[in-house]
């Protein structure tokens, strides 16, 4: 019997621990804070190329700024 539940649950445990990856990536993504930098530096070059607007650049600058000094904080707390 539980053979059989193993077998009827596997799509599911799969679909769970993909989700459970995904999570761990994008944790790790926004909590470090090279990669932040590393995207402001890239947002900086486009703007710089004028493949983004000024308004554009002001608003993502804004949204990587908080997300690197909510790091920053974390890290202090620790």
């Amino acid at each position: 019997m539980f053979l059989l539940d193993d077998l009827l649950m596997a799509p599911f445990n799969g679909m769970i621990f993909i989700a459970k990856k995904i999570n761990e990536v994008i944790e790790k993504e926004t909590s470090d804070e090279g990669a932040i930098k590393e995207r402001l530096m890239g947002l900086q070059l486009k703007f710089e190329m004028d493949e983004i607007s000024e308004e554009e650049y002001d608003e993502r600058e804004d949204e990587l700024l908080k997300i690197l000094e909510k790091i920053r904080k974390e890290k202090q707390e620790r």
